[in-house]
């Protein structure tokens, strides 16, 4: 069975949880990468990444549709009530454009995160650092170990 067919794979550790899409990629940033037809690419944010944030509030694009771009490239920003954050590109190719529906409500992003809520598509190839849902899995046990260790206890 391909990952386009395996059912979402629940994750809960802590005081976090959430159920991942098993055929999107994820990237170290917690961002994910699902492949809407051959080479277009849908890009959003994680569940962990909404929460980190906190309730969308708003969002831009720093670039035009048709920029070539490449991994780490700052296309836009978004801010929540609890931090703005710059979004980096997560592929090589050309920048597609936002998702129209976030002028409508960016609440979205928090709301539905890996649905409607996705943030901008590129034509190209993921970066190399992407990983599977189960690698993803590794990488938020690892980060919510350490924010509960620095919280000493608190909640992720």
């Amino acid at each position: 069975m391909d990952a386009s067919q395996q059912p979402p794979l629940l994750y809960k550790r802590s005081h976090f949880s959430t159920t991942l899409p098993a055929s999107c990629r994820y990237t170290p940033s917690h961002a994910w990468v699902a492949e809407v037809e051959p080479g277009h690419w849908r890009v959003g944010l994680t569940k962990f990444a909404t929460r980190m944030l906190g309730e969308m509030v708003d969002h831009g694009f720093e670039i035009d549709t048709g920029t070539r771009v490449k991994p780490g490239d700052i296309v836009g920003w978004v801010e929540g009530f609890k931090a703005i954050s710059d979004l980096f590109c997560v592929a090589a190719g050309e920048f597609l454009g936002g998702n129209p529906a976030l002028s409508e409500g960016i609440v979205l992003v928090t709301r539905d995160p890996y649905g409607a809520g996705w943030l901008y598509e590129v034509q190209g190839q993921p970066d190399s650092k992407c990983m599977d849902v189960h690698a993803y899995c590794g990488l938020l046990d690892q980060t919510i170990d350490r924010l509960m260790a620095q919280n000493k206890g608190g909640e992720a």
